[in-house]
């Protein structure tokens, strides 16, 4: 493990979206990258052409110039970055035990310095810590993966891990106002929840087709609310909406990716 002596609200290589959550333990580092800071070109740059922060390795950038942006990140953090191999599902897996190209969408850790990661542009990133800083994991939850229990499974991970009071933040995702599925997604959902009104707002109908605005967000609170994590914090940005901080898949097609990252802090 490398020094952890970094105050992460300092840094100025990049800048970072710091949760705005309560109750967490002051041992706890936390952040999102955003497309600025970095060595990436072209859809992969800043909204204002200059060189972005793509940390995704699987969206046709330049091999060479994500590794830059990814030795640009790791040279503020106490350990490099293991990446998952993100599918949508709902495997979560002990930071201990990854090596490159692991497939899973969410992952914990329990050890000082060691550091949890996922990669968005649009789907929701949700870091967790419980009120101990015992247990910290980072979870990446698309509709497919919230649908499939990745929040579910992620919390649980921490409990048997001996987590206390669970505190979650949602990172920069989608927004409400932005989000159109179909009736398909809605179906997923409505087999789960007993009331979804909240959370899918009819749009447009299309002949027999059904266009809603779903929120990520909000049905994120009720999963994890239903499984008593009830210090959920965030869910007020809109990577489409806010072209200049934010990639998004859904807005550009050819994106870059962000970095939700969190770790406790070495003595």
């Amino acid at each position: 493990m490398k020094s952890d002596s970094k105050n992460i609200t300092d840094l100025a290589s990049f800048p970072v979206v710091l949760p705005s959550w309560q109750h967490a333990p002051t041992t706890v580092r936390a952040f999102t990258t955003t497309r600025h800071g970095g060595f990436s070109l072209g859809p992969y740059g800043d909204a204002n052409g200059s060189a972005g922060l793509n940390l995704g390795d699987h969206v046709n950038d330049n091999p060479i110039t994500v590794k830059q942006n990814r030795d640009k990140l790791n040279r503020q953090l106490p350990s490099d970055v293991i990446f998952l191999s993100q599918v949508h599902g709902n495997i979560v897996l002990d930071a201990a035990n990854l090596s490159s190209g692991n497939v899973a969408d969410a992952v914990f850790t329990t050890q000082p310095g060691m550091v949890c990661a996922v990669l968005t542009a649009d789907c929701l990133p949700v870091l967790f810590t419980d009120v101990t800083g015992k247990v910290v994991a980072a979870a990446h939850a698309g509709w497919r993966g919230l649908a499939s229990g990745v929040l579910q499974n992620t919390v649980q991970a921490m409990r048997d891990k001996g987590a206390g009071e669970i505190i979650a933040w949602l990172g920069p995702a989608i927004g409400p106002q932005e989000f159109e599925v179909g009736p398909d997604v809605l179906e997923v959902f409505a087999a789960q929840l007993t009331e979804i009104r909240p959370y899918f707002q009819m749009k447009a109908r299309v002949g027999n087709a059904e266009k809603y605005l779903a929120d990520i967000y909000g049905l994120a609170r009720k999963l994890l609310n239903d499984i008593h994590v009830h210090h959920v914090y965030g869910g007020d940005r809109c990577t489409v909406r806010e072209a200049t901080e934010f990639y998004s898949y859904r807005r550009d097609g050819v994106s870059g990716r962000m970095a939700s990252l969190i770790w406790m802090a070495q003595n």
